[in-house]
C-alpha cells in the first residue's frame, strides 16, 4: 500500500521535531540554558538555524519543550518498570527490590539527572517547570505504584493501607538516599551503592507494610 504523500510528510514534520527536541536536550544539559545557542541546537540536530524556528518559535519555547519530552521519555521508562508488579511471583520481596533497583537505575541515568539538573538551575526563571517536571514524573509515577500496591493490598500480600501513602513512601525511601549519595544527580553512583539503597528500602518499607505474620 502506498503511503500518502501527505502523511509522509507529516510523519517527517513529527520527526523533525523529535530531532531537534533531542538535540536541544543534549546542548542545555551540556551548556546549561544561559550559554546554549540556538545555532549549536541547529547543528546538533542537523538542519538549518530557521528550522528550529519554524518549529518552536524561540529559545524558550525550545527549551520548555525539551525538558517535557524528556520528562515524558523518563516516565514511560517508570511505567514499564511499575508494570512488572502486576505479576509479582511468589517472592514479593525480591520483586519489590527489583523495581526498586531498575527505578534508581532510571532516576541515576544521564538523561534523569540532566532534567533534574536543569529544572534545579532554572527554577528561579522558570518556577512553573518544577510542577511540569514533576506533575510529568513523580506525580504520574506515584499514582501508577499506589495502583499496583493497592492490588497487593486487596490481595492480602501487603497490609490494609492507604495506596497513596504507600507508594509515596516507597519512592522516598529510594529516591532521598539516592540524591544525597549523587549530590542531587551531579555524581554518578556505583551499582554496589544502587542495590544497598534498593534493598533497605525495601526492608524498610516491608517492616511497615508487610502482611502481618499469623
Amino acid at each position: 500500500m502506498t503511503t500518502p504523500a501527505g502523511a509522509t510528510s507529516s510523519r517527517g514534520r513529527i520527526d523533525k521535531r523529535q530531532a531537534i527536541l533531542d538535540a536541544a536536550f543534549v546542548v542545555f544539559a551540556r551548556r546549561g540554558y544561559a550559554l546554549a545557542g540556538v545555532q549549536e541546537i541547529a547543528e546538533e540536530a542537523g538542519v538549518a538555524k530557521p528550522t528550529i524556528y519554524n518549529h518552536l518559535n524561540d529559545k524558550e519555547t525550545l527549551f520548555r519543550h525539551a525538558l517535557t519530552a524528556v520528562a515524558d521519555s523518563v516516565l514511560a521508562e517508570n511505567l514499564t518498570v511499575v508494570e512488572r508488579l502486576r505479576n509479582p511471583g511468589t517472592d514479593l520481596g525480591a520483586a519489590l527490590r527489583d523495581l526498586a533497583l531498575r527505578l534508581i537505575r532510571v532516576c541515576c541515568a544521564e538523561r534523569s539527572r540532566s532534567l533534574r539538573w536543569l529544572t534545579y538551575a532554572q527554577v528561579a526563571q522558570f518556577p512553573d517547570l518544577i510542577d511540569i517536571v514533576v506533575g510529568r514524573t513523580s506525580d504520574r509515577l506515584g499514582e501508577a505504584l499506589a495502583d499496583r500496591l493497592a492490588r497487593l493490598s486487596l490481595s492480602g500480600r501487603l497490609r490494609p493501607c492507604d495506596p497513596a501513602v504507600a507508594a509515596e513512601q516507597f519512592l522516598v525511601l529510594i529516591t532521598g538516599p539516592m540524591e544525597g549519595r549523587s549530590r542531587l544527580g551531579t555524581r554518578k553512583v556505583a551499582a554496589a551503592e544502587m542495590r544497598a539503597v534498593a534493598d533497605t528500602a525495601v526492608d524498610t518499607f516491608l517492616r511497615a507494610y508487610g502482611p502481618a505474620e499469623t
